[in-house]
């Protein structure tokens, strides 16, 4: 017997437009959308009756159990898909990141077997962190046979994983034949390297030694480079993280030029500023430690406007979770702090309040950068990131005047610190479902392990073809715009 759940009473709202309608799910899939439905006996009713009915929110930069830095992050797949769903987030896509000459394939199966236990459904960008003749091969593989469609390039982290221009070069060309998305971390490793030993060597050793190695020029440097590389090759690029007003500019300008360039940004990047590293107390002013670093306020409206005016396409949290003990690794030497913060829990809720309740999002536009964008950017929609029949029953049922005050004491992450502590939100979820599952029911978590799913994501096709086609007409000494 088929599993019919009807969300009865609410306002369905879609990137595209808002209406009053009922949700019929059956199995794992919306089966209808409309008013008064028939429905099976025996269906299961939840009553959305002055709440909006969204898709599930997609989160299209988390790290769950990275070994990094010495360290493995506090939330593992299970724990940190729990998590998501308790905020709304329904899918999220991780990241393979391959150690230097580890063979892509070795990796990504690693990283497949670790997310077995995943609550929720999920998907993977793999990282090119080197470069030969197997990598050409893998990327093949991994899109073909693998389902993934985008390709990571870190800039940053200097005698570890980042590329150099050469790797960008040969990784972007071959992500264009295969109809994959490149993303980069778009931050200078020389500059940063260089910039590290300074502070350093005129005694600069605490967090507020992070944010001063890593300032907005480091990061605009790098993401003009790679859209340069990009718009020579003719292939669209994806620039995660972005931090401040300098990069969000860069993406506009190349936009403007008709270049194919979409930029993320972290729902920390848009309420956290760059004091948090002049506080006295270390494990406070270390737990905010990632990279790009907070920044200055000024920076926050420059990414508010980013998303209003469409050259910022994307919200995610690069979820990335670390104790305290592990941040006081770099307790003599703030380069030795483990990077990373949380929020995967949060984001729906920070992105509402401070987006929809101060005018600067519609619910439209909300569901846009939460959910829609990324699964159009990703390849997956409309199997995620739309309430409407034929897609995933991946739903979240929202009161937009529902509050809770964001604590790490009553959070689900495994994390001992809330980057978000003491906000109080207006605008929550009070129940998610998961392929039509509900799995967050106001307060009540039924995340079960292993119960989500891989999601293959197919290359891209005709726009891809086109622009192969275009890059193949390239002059052999072409002139970068």
């Amino acid at each position: 017997m088929n599993k019919a759940l009807l969300i009865r009473g609410g306002t369905v709202v879609n990137a595209d437009r808002a209406f009053r309608a009922d949700v019929l799910c059956v199995d794992s899939k919306v089966a209808r959308v409309g008013q008064d439905l028939d429905t099976p006996a025996g269906t299961e009713i939840v009553d959305a009756g002055g709440q909006l009915v969204m898709p599930g929110g997609i989160d299209p930069h988390t790290h769950m159990q990275l070994p990094f830095m010495g360290t493995t992050t506090m939330d593992d797949f299970y724990s940190g898909t729990a998590a998501a769903m308790a905020g709304g987030t329904t899918t999220i896509i991780d990241f393979v990141i391959p150690n230097p000459q580890e063979p892509l394939m070795d990796a990504y199966r690693k990283w497949r077997g670790w997310a077995e236990k995943a609550a929720s459904d999920y998907s993977f960008h793999v990282a090119v962190t080197w470069w030969d003749e197997s990598v050409h091969r893998d990327m093949g593989r991994l899109v073909t046979e693998e389902g993934v469609n985008s390709f990571k390039h870190f800039m940053a982290y200097k005698n570890a994983i980042m590329c150099d221009d050469e790797t960008l070069v040969n990784s972007f060309k071959r992500s264009l034949e295969l109809g994959a998305m490149p993303t980069v971390h778009a931050e200078n490793g020389e500059l940063v390297f260089l910039l590290q030993a300074e502070m350093k060597a005129r005694g600069i050793l605490g967090p507020e030694g992070h944010p001063a190695s890593r300032p907005p020029a480091v990061e605009a440097e790098a993401a003009q480079r790679a859209i340069a590389i990009a718009d020579v090759l003719n292939v669209p690029i994806y620039v995660v993280h972005v931090s401040c007003a300098e990069s969000a500019a860069a993406i506009a300008r190349a936009r403007a030029n008709g270049q194919r360039v979409y930029g993320e940004v972290l729902a920390g990047h848009l309420v956290v500023d760059d004091s948090v590293y002049r506080n006295s107390d270390f494990a406070f002013a270390a737990a905010h430690v990632m990279s790009p670093p907070f920044r200055g306020k000024e920076n926050q409206e420059a990414l508010w406007r980013g998303l209003q005016a469409g050259h910022l396409h994307t919200t995610a949290t690069d979820h990335c979770t670390f104790c305290a003990a592990q941040k006081a690794a770099g307790k003599d030497d703030f380069s030795k702090i483990p990077n990373g913060t949380g929020g995967v829990e949060e984001r729906m809720a920070i992105l509402w309040d401070q987006g929809v309740n101060t005018g600067r999002l519609t619910p439209s536009e909300f569901v846009a950068v939460t959910s829609t964008n990324a699964a159009k950017l990703f390849n997956i929609y409309p199997q995620k990131g739309c309430v409407q029949p034929g897609a995933d029953a991946d739903i979240v049922v929202w009161d937009p005047a529902g509050t809770r005050t964001i604590s790490v004491k009553t959070q689900r992450s495994l994390g001992d610190f809330n980057i978000f502590e003491g906000h109080t939100v207006t605008g929550i979820p009070t129940h998610t479902l998961s392929r039509g599952a509900l799995t967050f029911l106001r307060g009540d978590l039924r995340a079960v392990r292993g119960a989500g799913q891989y999601v293959k994501r197919a290359p891209f096709g005709a726009q891809f073809d086109a622009l192969s086609r275009k890059a193949l007409q390239l002059a052999p000494s072409p002139v970068v715009r």
